[in-house]
């Protein structure tokens, strides 16, 4: 099949361009570095000529809803129109578990815009809600990090390895469409904080980790609000071994 990735240099995207590239698809890498401008729509047209499919794996840090909605709704709109005039005949979108359950989270909000269109898009879709990944704790922390300590939520979440996401993206986006996928999750829960913790003493990075509540992620994100739901679909790969594996 002949597959277009947008996002495709991004940490989901350049991993499920491999895989679908290891099973044997022809892939289309969409991103601006490489001349599509998902904005403007400048080189998406012939970006999606004669493709399969459309897996849109493009992620944005935006702190201002309005600015997430803006940037997530541009960006869809042009891939569903752009699909429409190409005969795509499945938009698969990477998603978040629990999604609808956040409102004051601009990143959350960007997301069900995306959403939104596609279910009422052109274009035969699939959207696939994936749980955190299992760097997540260090990216939070990165964000957060000043003068050698870092703030981070006391979050309970069940991450999952991002080449996993990209195995399942790749099925996913050589099948037929399927509406709303199954939650998709690791195999097991963790707290944020000591993720944290573990990937810095892995990494031999020395922060002081600050549990608030206070931070980037509020409260409305405790307790199971960010676990998947029932009859979900678990990843095989654990922290532990993601873990090992990325020192």
């Amino acid at each position: 099949m002949r597959i277009a990735v947008a996002g495709a240099t991004g940490n989901i995207g350049a991993r499920t361009v491999a895989a679908l590239e290891q099973a044997g698809h022809e892939v289309v890498r969409i991103s601006r570095s490489l001349g599509v401008d998902l904005i403007t729509g400048d080189g998406l047209g012939a970006a999606l000529t004669g493709a399969d499919a459309v897996l849109d794996t493009t992620s944005y840090e935006a702190a201002d809803r309005d600015d997430a909605v803006a940037y997530f709704g541009t960006v869809t709109r042009n891939l569903l129109a752009a699909g429409e005039r190409a005969g795509v005949r499945h938009h698969v979108l990477l998603s978040i578990v629990g999604v609808d359950r956040i409102e004051g989270n601009a990143h959350y909000a960007g997301k069900r815009e995306q959403e939104r269109l596609v279910t009422e898009g052109p274009v035969p879709w699939t959207i696939v809600p994936v749980t955190q990944f299992h760097d997540f704790a260090a990216t939070v922390t990165s964000w957060t990090e000043q003068d050698g300590a870092a703030t981070i939520p006391p979050l309970l979440v069940q991450p999952i390895a991002p080449e996993d996401v990209a195995d399942i993206l790749a099925e996913i986006a050589t099948g037929t469409p399927q509406g709303r996928y199954r939650d998709v999750a690791g195999p097991e829960p963790q707290d944020l904080v000591d993720m944290a913790r573990r990937t810095n003493d892995a990494h031999g990075h020395a922060v002081k980790l600050v549990p608030t509540w206070q931070s980037l992620l509020g409260v409305e994100m405790a307790g199971d609000v960010l676990l998947p739901g029932e009859g979900a679909r678990i990843a095989p790969t654990t922290f532990d071994e993601w873990l090992a594996k990325a020192q």
